[in-house]
């Protein structure tokens, strides 16, 4: 007699819509087992008690008055990448280009520091590169929106590819001005003059940015929630077809939306170069641009919500690569704990959008 016809031992299903509060719990928890499972690795490498790790961890970020303010530098830059991508996630368009977006911006700030440092006023020349590193990030962004408008393009793919040829426009450029000749890097600009620094506020070099990020956030959020434009990314966002229906002109939007996004990324590398780093390289933006689609998306796209996502992430990788550093692991197996507690984070959203039901028996 043949047997029945068995289904698949297990399969995913679309889990109910879970309130806030369990989702957050579900977070929180992947978030305790990527730090018990960083602690095991190190152990396991190491030799050394999780208990020491879960201590450099904090200690990576608070263990100084320096270390506290490099993590609010790092959160706020994070924080600032993530509000450009949070507009363009509303309505569906796949902005992935940030980090090409950023290095633009880098390269708009450091050419005229370079080019124009002894021939403007100090105030002026501040001005002068802020807006030139806003509109150069809003036009790389918005080259593949008005494709994407105009012959439906991939944005995906357009504004990933963009990242590489921003970043080989930075390299180009810094052989074009690098000193010493053959160095390959252009060292501190204009450390004698100091032409296009940002001011520092008071004893601490990265309150500008971190002020800078607080009203971006009020900004946006206000933007997203309570504006015309708002409310039109999220129809944009839920229905093209319902948007143009209504009367809302899709192209125009995408454009908008992106100009916007670019603006806020040139902004964050204007701030990179001008208030804090004084220089340019092809890493500058440390890949701050890739984690910021990550932070954008935990958060719901909610202005809000990134400040605890970058917080989170900034802490946590910060913590990596100071247990790395203390236990005398090269750089690599802080990527190695960066992308165990990534994994996680990502791994959650999993469970708080599907579930596993496996196959019942027959009685």
């Amino acid at each position: 007699m043949n047997e029945k016809k068995r289904g698949p031992l297990a399969h995913i299903v679309k889990r109910p819509v879970i309130s806030k509060q369990q989702a957050y719990a579900v977070r929180a928890l992947s978030i305790v087992l990527a730090i018990i499972v960083c602690a095991i690795v190190t152990f396991l490498l190491t030799g050394d008690d999780p208990i020491s790790v879960f201590k450099t961890i904090w200690e990576g970020s608070f263990g100084s008055e320096r270390r506290f303010w490099v993590l609010m530098q790092n959160i706020s830059i994070l924080l600032i990448i993530s509000l450009a991508m949070g507009p363009a996630f509303r309505m569906r368009f796949w902005n992935i280009g940030g980090e090409g977006q950023v290095m633009i911006g880098v390269l708009a700030t450091a050419s005229c520091m370079i080019m124009l440092g002894d021939k403007l006023p100090a105030p002026v020349l501040i001005i002068v590169e802020i807006g030139a590193a806003i509109v150069a990030g809003a036009i790389w962004a918005a080259i593949p929106a008005f494709f994407k408008s105009n012959w439906n393009t991939n944005e995906t793919l357009f504004t990933l590819m963009m990242n590489y040829v921003a970043t080989q426009l930075v390299a180009y450029f810094i052989i074009i001005w690098e000193s010493p000749r053959g160095s390959g890097k252009i060292g501190i600009i204009n450390q004698k003059t100091m032409a296009g620094w940002l001011p520092q506020i008071g004893q601490y070099k990265y309150l500008l940015t971190v002020i800078v990020a607080i009203v971006l956030t009020v900004v946006l959020y206000i933007y997203m929630n309570y504006s015309k434009h708002g409310y039109e990314l999220a129809v944009v966002g839920e229905s093209e077809r319902t948007a143009r229906y209504i009367g809302i002109k899709v192209g125009r939007v995408f454009i908008r939306t992106m100009l916007l996004s670019g603006a806020i990324c040139g902004l964050a590398g204007a701030l990179m170069v001008a208030g804090t780093d004084h220089t340019m390289t092809t890493t500058l933006a440390g890949g701050r641009g890739f984690t910021a689609v990550m932070v954008a998306w935990m958060a719901q796209f909610n202005p809000v919500g990134m400040i605890f996502t970058s917080f989170l992430l900034a802490f946590l990788q910060k913590g990596a690569g100071e247990v790395a550093t203390q236990f005398g692991l090269n750089q690599s197996f802080s990527d190695i704990l960066s992308s165990i507690i990534i994994f996680f984070l990502i791994g959650c959203e999993f469970f708080i959008q599907y579930r596993i039901v496996f196959r019942k028996e027959a009685k």
